[in-house]
């Protein structure tokens, strides 16, 4: 069998903004800091709230669009304790690490840069419980919100929060962290909010796709539709958009979607002059959206159909499940290489790009004896951990191209495209020893 190796150019690290008038920054708010990142503009400012266990990070898809469309200010930041973030040091119970406390950390962000007076709101899942009660502090200063298949206040009955503590196991979670406080103060959050209401008057739209979780319980995925339609139905000021075939996560599913939302809102913030400017924008924009090839919906799925999505090949999930140490070490002849030594070959390259896309420091292959060192064989727990490093990296890959940047699509689809086929190509080598072997059902 021949094997192929990748040889590498450095290139600038990916945060490097290319924009003069970004602002990638840490604040001090209240001896620990806080990190934001922010498009400059003019107008009403625009603040992105992520979900449940992600950073701000999870907004770059779209984060760019927004301001180059709207023109005015769109931030991002990282809640204590996840992304760039830090925990609270002065906090000594666990209990102290809510809601409340999370938003007191963003007003005193968003005052120490400026940003205090009206906004814009737009949060994505539990992010949408950050919105209500930022708005229910500042009625005034909230000029519209828009929820991405958000958390509404009375989701979470008693009887959901015992479903949930019933299948949980906070013990899993690294503490100190901020995913842990989080889940640590889950039920009491829940508990809060129900108290809490979006103030009146205040436009909103809603969206939220035909199944949030495919994966969820019926009664739970039944409950979470209800109440986002009746959510609509019981309130003037609120519009329910039902984005059909999107998954949770609609802002990745469909973006134009999202983006044309937030636009809609923000036109309210504007005089009838500056409307037809932007409605000319926004046209322009969605005659882009819809033109253009969607290379990074394709980079995804193929990165994907590697790792878990089974479609024209066995993904490497699949691949390597349930093989022993021996049988990983196995191989016909000197001159072939055994699964595990494929696996650690995969390894290395899906790390190595990791290194370069992030800015790190990496060795490059230069040759084909450097090459050769990458296939390594495995010793006892040793084939087990590089079996659950392989799904770590490939996941990873899938979160990196999920929230990349227009700019890094561009510089990196061809890597990307790459790193898939290179994957695909030795996965047709695991199933063909498997197959050699017997060890291959051919139902998988």
């Amino acid at each position: 069998m021949r094997y192929f190796y990748f040889k590498f150019l450095m290139i600038l690290f990916y945060s490097v903004s290319m924009y003069a008038q970004s602002l990638d920054t840490l604040v001090d708010v209240g001896g620990y800091k806080i990190h934001f990142n922010i498009i400059k503009g003019e107008g009403t400012p625009i603040l992105l709230e992520a979900g449940a266990g992600n950073d701000g990070s999870i907004w770059n898809g779209i984060f760019e669009k927004i301001h180059k469309v709207t023109g005015t200010t769109v931030i991002t930041y990282d809640r204590s304790g996840f992304g760039k973030s830090e925990l609270n040091p002065n906090l000594k119970n666990e209990s102290d690490f809510g809601l409340v406390n999370g938003i007191k950390e963003l007003e005193r962000g968003l005052s120490k840069l400026g940003f205090d007076n009206e906004i814009i709101l737009v949060s994505h899942s539990y992010g949408g419980l950050y919105n209500l009660l930022y708005a229910s502090k500042h009625p005034k200063k909230v000029k519209s919100i828009i929820l991405i298949d958000a958390t509404l206040s009375n989701f979470w009955n008693e009887e959901f929060l015992t479903m949930r503590d019933n299948n949980f196991d906070i013990s899993a979670i690294e503490k100190p962290s901020g995913d842990y406080y989080l889940h640590a103060n889950y039920n009491e959050t829940m508990r809060y909010a129900r108290n809490l209401q979006f103030p009146e008057n205040t436009p909103i739209i809603n969206i939220f796709p035909e199944n949030s979780f495919s994966d969820a319980p019926e009664i739970f995925t039944n409950r979470w539709r209800k109440l986002h339609k009746e959510f609509g139905d019981h309130r003037d000021d609120v519009i329910n958009i039902i984005a059909k075939g999107s998954g949770h996560y609609v802002f990745q599913d469909n973006p134009s979607l999202v983006i044309n939302a937030i636009i809609k809102a923000y036109s309210r913030t504007l005089d009838e002059e500056q409307q037809i400017e932007l409605l000319q924008k926004a046209l322009d924009n969605a005659i882009k959206l819809s033109i253009e090839p969607n290379i990074k919906s394709l980079l995804i799925t193929q990165l994907k159909n590697s790792h878990t999505n089974q479609q024209w090949f066995v993904p490497s999930k699949k691949a390597i499940d349930g093989l022993t140490l021996e049988q990983s070490n196995w191989k016909d002849s000197k001159d072939n290489h055994s699964i595990g030594e494929i696996v650690s070959h995969l390894i290395f390259y899906n790390e190595l790009m990791l290194k370069v896309f992030k800015g790190e420091n990496y060795t490059d292959i230069n040759d084909d004896e450097e090459n050769k060192e990458t296939f390594k064989l495995y010793k006892g727990k040793d084939w087990q951990n590089a079996v659950v490093k392989l799904d770590s990296l490939q996941a990873e890959w899938e979160n990196i191209a999920e929230n990349a940047t227009d700019e890094q699509i561009a510089e990196w689809n061809v890597e990307i495209a790459n790193i898939s086929a290179h994957t695909a190509y030795h996965l047709g080598q695991i199933i063909y020893i498997r197959k050699q072997n017997g060890w291959w059902e051919n139902s998988k």
